[in-house]
């Protein structure tokens, strides 16, 4: 009775760290639309630049800032590309977030910037959306998990009792008697 207790809890975990998911990928999707149009607003001025002496070609512009004998100048061209750096980085960001639902997940997984994926998680509520795909993700994740518990357990069951789980087996399957 206890261990059926103990795989219900372990779906129920599962559930609500699935449901989770959702939430916290689209949480991640508007902090990086947030800081790309930030980005891009800081770019605003000198994009403007570039669009009138470099046809738009903003690391003309930064190369320009480069050659400059005024330090003043070179210094600048540093924290402008810096900065054209950064939007590039949270455009391509923004791209991947728009794309399928399971690019998302892997992308927040695995490919996320650190930074950004700390902050959300610092700032994240968790909440228990009632979405379709949070309740898909949260089972998902509930049977995932029991699966790999359970799996576990009985590998490690049949690892350190091999005895017991031979001898089970031979009283639930009897080997048919010669006569």
């Amino acid at each position: 009775m206890l261990r059926s207790y103990l795989r219900l809890t372990l779906f129920a975990l599962g559930l609500l760290v699935g449901v989770q998911v959702p939430g916290f990928i689209e949480a991640y999707a508007n902090q990086v639309e947030a800081r790309r149009l930030e980005a891009q607003q800081g770019l605003a001025g000198f994009q403007e630049t570039a669009g009138k002496f470099f046809e738009g070609d903003l690391n003309a512009l930064v190369e320009h800032y480069r050659a400059s004998e005024d330090p003043v100048i070179q210094s600048d061209a540093r924290s402008v590309s810096a900065l054209v750096e950064r939007a590039r980085l949270l455009d391509r960001e923004w791209r991947i977030m728009e794309g399928p639902w399971y690019a998302q997940a892997w992308h927040v997984l695995v490919g996320a910037d650190q930074a950004i994926r700390r902050q959300v998680w610092s700032g994240y509520r968790f909440q228990v959306l009632l979405a379709p795909e949070a309740i898909a993700w949260g089972l998902s994740c509930a049977l995932l998990l029991a699966w790999l518990i359970v799996s576990l357990y009985v590998l490690l069951r049949q690892a350190l009792f091999p005895q017991r789980y031979r001898r089970r087996r031979r009283t639930a399957n009897p080997l048919p008697s010669k006569r």
